[in-house]
């Protein structure tokens, strides 16, 4: 676990910007069953988190489609959420930071960690913005 002095300003990054924190397993499942197209990011202390992944999500909601419902866990900080939103990640391998597009509580569009490492904001941005031009 990290220490909550560590974590609480990465998580108001997206809190701050309307997104829904998601502490426990119930505040999860019932995200993730809500009707229309809701965004999990599964955000991380590591530097991709920081570079990219935080700052490409709240970039990708600048266009003119976004989900209806903003969502987020904590990876190494609210351990049970995480293991509960991994459940509905299947069929890729447990990632942080990692992002998902749900619809109607379906996994319709992932970005595993390993679209993130290395990728500027600006990309992971655009990859969001397609995948909201599809689903949203």
């Amino acid at each position: 676990m990290y220490p909550t002095d560590l974590v609480m300003p990465m998580k108001a990054e997206l809190t701050d910007k309307g997104f829904q924190d998601l502490a426990t397993p119930t505040q999860v499942e019932e995200a993730l069953k809500q009707s229309g197209t809701t965004l999990l990011v599964i955000n991380s202390v590591c530097g991709c988190a920081a570079g990219a992944a935080r700052p490409g999500v709240v970039y990708s909601l600048t266009g003119d489609k976004k989900p209806d419902h903003l969502t987020t866990v904590f990876a190494g900080f609210d351990t049970e959420a995480v293991a509960e939103a991994r459940k509905h990640l299947a069929p890729f391998p447990p990632s942080s930071p990692c992002v998902a597009l749900f619809k109607d509580g379906e996994l319709v569009h992932m970005l595993e960690r390993h679209h993130i490492e290395g990728n500027p904001a600006g990309a992971i941005a655009a990859n969001l913005q397609a995948a909201y031009d599809e689903y949203c």
